[in-house]
């Protein structure tokens, strides 16, 4: 199939499903953190543009072939691309069923209150360091990782690109993770916070 800018078209029943919907939003999702066009999109996959534009509205439900393509696109597999929009992620998640993890070694408590899903770009971390505790990585997961720590109880000091902060309660620190990075509770109480960390 054809199309006049040359790219492949869908020929596929109009959508009309939640999935069908949540894929929509994953492919316009997909594209705007790359931070491509349509026409780039387009040249990189070989789906025409009219046609991503109305897949990224919901207008159409692609074919497994245009999928295909979009997925080489995005360097994925469509396994990987589906699994990230079949189901909604839960909107409550029990304090009972926040996982808890504790490196006992370095005095830090780590409770996952908002975990990843493929579906969000967010989550939600309670870290807490015990007095004298002293956490230090020397690079982000994922480079550019936004992040933003709000402390609950005590006081830390957080140390980003080689720049200390010291942070009291209350407090609020916002930064892209490039870097080293270092969390101390030099204090004689333990230090409670809470983090938001959010992809790129």
């Amino acid at each position: 199939m054809g199309s006049d800018d040359g790219g492949v078209v869908a020929d596929a029943a109009a959508p009309g499903t939640d999935v069908d919907a949540r894929l929509a939003t994953r492919l316009s999702g997909l594209r705007a953190e790359h931070g491509w066009s349509l026409g780039e999109l387009a040249e990189r996959s070989g789906v025409s543009r009219s046609t991503l534009s109305r897949a990224e509205r919901g207008e159409i439900s692609p074919t497994a072939a245009i999928l295909n393509r979009l997925c080489g696109a995005y360097g994925r597999t469509m396994s990987q691309l589906l699994s990230e929009v079949e189901a909604e992620p839960a909107q409550i998640v029990r304090a009972a069923e926040q996982a808890v993890w504790a490196d006992e070694a370095s005095g830090f408590v780590r409770r996952s209150v908002s975990p990843p899903h493929a579906g969000l770009r967010g989550e939600v971390v309670e870290g807490t360091l015990a007095p004298g505790a002293d956490l230090a990585y020397d690079r982000p997961p994922v480079p550019g990782l936004e992040q933003h720590l709000w402390v609950l109880d005590g006081d830390l000091e957080v140390t980003v690109g080689g720049e200390p902060h010291a942070l009291a309660t209350g407090d609020c620190l916002r930064f892209r993770v490039w870097g080293a990075t270092r969390f101390r509770c030099g204090g004689a109480v333990s230090a409670r916070y809470a983090l938001l960390v959010v992809a790129p």
